[in-house]
Protein backbone atom coordinates (compact mmCIF):
# COMPACT_ATOMS: atom_id res chain seq x y z
CA UNK A 1 0.00 0.00 0.00
CA UNK A 2 1.48 3.39 -0.96
CA UNK A 3 2.41 5.70 1.90
CA UNK A 4 1.08 9.20 2.52
CA UNK A 5 2.15 11.72 -0.13
CA UNK A 6 5.01 14.02 0.83
CA UNK A 7 3.98 17.74 0.81
CA UNK A 8 5.58 19.84 -1.89
CA UNK A 9 7.64 22.29 0.20
CA UNK A 10 8.08 24.69 -2.71
CA UNK A 11 4.27 25.12 -2.96
CA UNK A 12 3.98 25.77 0.78
CA UNK A 13 6.71 28.40 0.60
CA UNK A 14 4.94 30.18 -2.25
CA UNK A 15 1.67 30.20 -0.28
CA UNK A 16 3.43 31.71 2.74
CA UNK A 17 4.56 34.56 0.47
CA UNK A 18 1.03 35.19 -0.80
CA UNK A 19 -0.77 35.20 2.58
CA UNK A 20 0.41 38.70 3.63
CA UNK A 21 -0.82 40.08 0.30
CA UNK A 22 -4.21 38.43 0.75
CA UNK A 23 -4.48 39.88 4.26
CA UNK A 24 -3.70 43.40 3.01
CA UNK A 25 -6.29 43.02 0.25
CA UNK A 26 -8.94 41.94 2.78
CA UNK A 27 -8.17 44.92 5.03
CA UNK A 28 -8.39 47.32 2.08
CA UNK A 29 -11.78 45.95 1.07
CA UNK A 30 -13.08 46.25 4.64
CA UNK A 31 -11.91 49.89 4.82
CA UNK A 32 -13.62 50.71 1.54
CA UNK A 33 -16.86 49.12 2.73
CA UNK A 34 -16.77 51.12 5.96
CA UNK A 35 -16.19 54.38 4.08
CA UNK A 36 -19.11 53.64 1.77
CA UNK A 37 -21.39 52.86 4.73
CA UNK A 38 -20.82 56.22 6.43
CA UNK A 39 -22.70 58.39 3.85
CA UNK A 40 -25.43 60.20 5.79
CA UNK A 41 -25.52 58.02 8.90
CA UNK A 42 -25.29 60.37 11.89
CA UNK A 43 -21.89 60.32 13.52
CA UNK A 44 -21.74 57.78 16.33
CA UNK A 45 -25.04 56.16 15.30
CA UNK A 46 -26.09 53.12 13.30
CA UNK A 47 -28.21 53.48 10.15
CA UNK A 48 -31.41 52.70 12.07
CA UNK A 49 -30.84 55.39 14.69
CA UNK A 50 -31.20 59.15 14.71
CA UNK A 51 -29.47 61.97 16.49
CA UNK A 52 -27.15 64.93 16.09
CA UNK A 53 -24.64 64.62 13.28
CA UNK A 54 -22.15 66.54 11.19
CA UNK A 55 -24.74 66.92 8.40
CA UNK A 56 -25.91 70.52 8.01
CA UNK A 57 -24.64 73.90 9.06
CA UNK A 58 -25.32 77.66 9.08
CA UNK A 59 -26.43 79.46 5.93
CA UNK A 60 -27.94 82.72 4.71
CA UNK A 61 -29.38 82.71 1.20
CA UNK A 62 -31.78 84.70 -0.98
CA UNK A 63 -35.39 83.57 -0.72
CA UNK A 64 -37.78 83.14 -3.64
CA UNK A 65 -40.21 85.14 -1.50
CA UNK A 66 -37.80 88.06 -1.24
CA UNK A 67 -35.28 88.92 1.43
CA UNK A 68 -32.92 86.45 3.08
CA UNK A 69 -33.44 83.16 4.90
CA UNK A 70 -30.92 81.75 7.36
CA UNK A 71 -30.73 78.57 9.39
CA UNK A 72 -31.96 80.20 12.60
CA UNK A 73 -35.19 81.24 10.83
CA UNK A 74 -36.06 77.55 10.52
CA UNK A 75 -35.76 76.66 14.19
CA UNK A 76 -38.83 75.62 16.16
CA UNK A 77 -40.34 73.09 13.73
CA UNK A 78 -38.98 70.19 11.68
CA UNK A 79 -38.36 71.02 8.03
CA UNK A 80 -37.08 69.54 4.78
CA UNK A 81 -34.16 70.53 2.57
CA UNK A 82 -33.92 69.37 -1.03
CA UNK A 83 -31.16 70.31 -3.48
CA UNK A 84 -32.14 70.67 -7.15
CA UNK A 85 -32.50 73.14 -10.02
CA UNK A 86 -35.27 74.60 -12.17
CA UNK A 87 -33.97 73.17 -15.46
CA UNK A 88 -34.08 69.62 -14.06
CA UNK A 89 -36.06 67.53 -16.56
CA UNK A 90 -37.68 64.95 -14.29
CA UNK A 91 -36.17 64.14 -10.88
CA UNK A 92 -36.69 67.55 -9.27
CA UNK A 93 -40.28 68.21 -10.43
CA UNK A 94 -41.22 64.65 -9.45
CA UNK A 95 -39.72 65.02 -5.96
CA UNK A 96 -41.32 68.45 -5.47
CA UNK A 97 -44.70 67.06 -6.53
CA UNK A 98 -44.29 64.20 -4.04
CA UNK A 99 -43.29 66.62 -1.28
CA UNK A 100 -46.39 68.70 -2.10
CA UNK A 101 -48.50 65.57 -1.65
CA UNK A 102 -46.85 64.93 1.72
CA UNK A 103 -47.63 68.50 2.81
CA UNK A 104 -51.25 68.07 1.74
CA UNK A 105 -51.48 64.74 3.59
CA UNK A 106 -50.29 66.47 6.77
CA UNK A 107 -53.63 68.27 6.89
CA UNK A 108 -54.30 71.26 9.19
CA UNK A 109 -51.52 70.16 11.55
CA UNK A 110 -49.02 70.70 8.73
CA UNK A 111 -49.73 74.43 8.39
CA UNK A 112 -46.38 75.37 9.92
CA UNK A 113 -44.25 72.88 7.99
CA UNK A 114 -41.70 74.27 5.56
CA UNK A 115 -39.48 72.98 2.78
CA UNK A 116 -36.30 74.58 1.47
CA UNK A 117 -35.54 73.97 -2.22
CA UNK A 118 -31.89 74.98 -2.59
CA UNK A 119 -30.69 75.43 -6.15
CA UNK A 120 -27.46 73.76 -7.23
CA UNK A 121 -27.48 76.01 -10.33
CA UNK A 122 -27.21 79.58 -9.01
CA UNK A 123 -25.85 80.72 -12.38
CA UNK A 124 -29.35 80.40 -13.89
CA UNK A 125 -31.66 80.13 -10.89
CA UNK A 126 -32.32 83.67 -9.76
CA UNK A 127 -34.80 84.49 -7.03
CA UNK A 128 -37.39 85.37 -9.68
CA UNK A 129 -36.77 82.13 -11.59
CA UNK A 130 -37.26 80.08 -8.43
CA UNK A 131 -40.45 81.94 -7.53
CA UNK A 132 -41.94 81.25 -10.96
CA UNK A 133 -40.88 77.60 -10.96
CA UNK A 134 -42.18 76.84 -7.47
CA UNK A 135 -45.55 78.39 -8.29
CA UNK A 136 -46.56 74.94 -9.56
CA UNK A 137 -46.02 73.31 -6.15
CA UNK A 138 -47.14 73.71 -2.54
CA UNK A 139 -46.64 77.32 -1.36
CA UNK A 140 -44.81 76.11 1.75
CA UNK A 141 -41.82 75.24 -0.46
CA UNK A 142 -39.33 78.11 -0.38
CA UNK A 143 -36.63 78.47 -3.02
CA UNK A 144 -33.13 79.52 -2.00
CA UNK A 145 -30.27 80.80 -4.15
CA UNK A 146 -27.00 82.63 -3.62
CA UNK A 147 -23.49 82.93 -4.95
CA UNK A 148 -21.69 79.87 -6.26
CA UNK A 149 -19.44 79.98 -3.19
CA UNK A 150 -22.40 80.04 -0.82
CA UNK A 151 -24.11 77.14 -2.56
CA UNK A 152 -20.89 75.11 -2.71
CA UNK A 153 -20.32 75.63 1.02
CA UNK A 154 -23.86 74.47 1.84
CA UNK A 155 -23.54 71.40 -0.38
CA UNK A 156 -20.37 70.50 1.48
CA UNK A 157 -22.04 71.03 4.87
CA UNK A 158 -24.83 68.63 3.89
CA UNK A 159 -22.43 66.12 2.33
CA UNK A 160 -24.30 66.64 -0.91
CA UNK A 161 -22.98 66.52 -4.46
CA UNK A 162 -23.56 68.63 -7.59
CA UNK A 163 -21.61 68.93 -10.82
CA UNK A 164 -22.12 70.86 -14.04
CA UNK A 165 -22.37 68.54 -17.05
CA UNK A 166 -21.81 70.11 -20.51
CA UNK A 167 -24.24 69.12 -23.26
CA UNK A 168 -23.52 68.65 -27.01
CA UNK A 169 -25.78 71.65 -27.70
CA UNK A 170 -23.38 73.91 -25.79
CA UNK A 171 -25.79 74.17 -22.86
CA UNK A 172 -25.35 72.26 -19.60
CA UNK A 173 -27.28 70.30 -17.03
CA UNK A 174 -26.56 69.49 -13.38
CA UNK A 175 -25.79 66.10 -11.88
CA UNK A 176 -26.73 66.12 -8.19
CA UNK A 177 -27.77 64.05 -5.18
CA UNK A 178 -31.50 63.69 -4.59
CA UNK A 179 -31.72 63.13 -0.83
CA UNK A 180 -34.59 64.87 0.96
CA UNK A 181 -33.08 65.89 4.30
CA UNK A 182 -35.35 65.84 7.34
CA UNK A 183 -34.13 68.32 9.94
CA UNK A 184 -35.54 68.44 13.46
CA UNK A 185 -36.86 71.50 15.27
CA UNK A 186 -33.34 72.32 16.52
CA UNK A 187 -31.99 72.40 12.99
CA UNK A 188 -30.12 69.11 13.35
CA UNK A 189 -30.16 66.35 10.78
CA UNK A 190 -32.54 63.54 11.72
CA UNK A 191 -32.75 61.33 8.61
CA UNK A 192 -33.64 61.38 4.95
CA UNK A 193 -37.35 61.33 4.11
CA UNK A 194 -38.50 58.33 2.10
CA UNK A 195 -40.79 59.58 -0.67
CA UNK A 196 -41.45 56.05 -1.93
CA UNK A 197 -43.83 55.43 0.98
CA UNK A 198 -47.36 56.82 1.00
CA UNK A 199 -47.73 60.59 1.52
CA UNK A 200 -49.63 59.85 4.75
CA UNK A 201 -46.77 57.75 6.16
CA UNK A 202 -44.15 60.30 5.10
CA UNK A 203 -46.18 63.10 6.71
CA UNK A 204 -46.44 61.10 9.93
CA UNK A 205 -42.67 60.50 9.98
CA UNK A 206 -42.12 64.22 9.52
CA UNK A 207 -44.66 65.42 12.07
CA UNK A 208 -43.60 63.07 14.83
CA UNK A 209 -40.46 65.21 15.25
CA UNK A 210 -42.53 68.10 16.61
Amino acid sequence: MPGNPVPDLSVLQRLRGIWPLLLLLALAMATLAAATYVTLTPRGQTSGQTGASAVGGPFQLQSSRGGLVNDTDMLGAPYLIFFGFTHCPDVCPTALAQISQVLEAAGPKGAGLKVLFVTVDPERDTREMLASYLGSFDPRIIGLTGTLGEITALLKAYRAYARKVPQPSGDYTMDHMTYVYLMDARGQFHSTLNLDQTPQKAAADWQKLR
